[in-house]
């Protein structure tokens, strides 16, 4: 699939742009995506030790 992209940027140099503009998209989503995973008080990952992570939120968190 990459040595597709370089084909046709080779060919049309006015499509760089729009690649460079396409993956930083793609790239920005996943990091939002893994930081929603990460620091969201929501998520679970560890169900044996912390089953329940929201009832240990002090008054002061912040939460929806």
């Amino acid at each position: 699939m990459l040595r597709v992209i370089v084909t046709h940027a080779k060919k049309h140099p006015a499509l760089i742009p729009l690649f460079l503009i396409i993956g930083s998209g793609g790239v920005g989503a996943g990091l939002y995506l893994m930081r929603l995973a990460v620091f969201n008080p929501d998520v679970s990952w560890d169900k044996k030790n912390n089953p329940e992570p929201w009832n240990k939120l002090s008054p002061s968190d912040q939460y929806k």
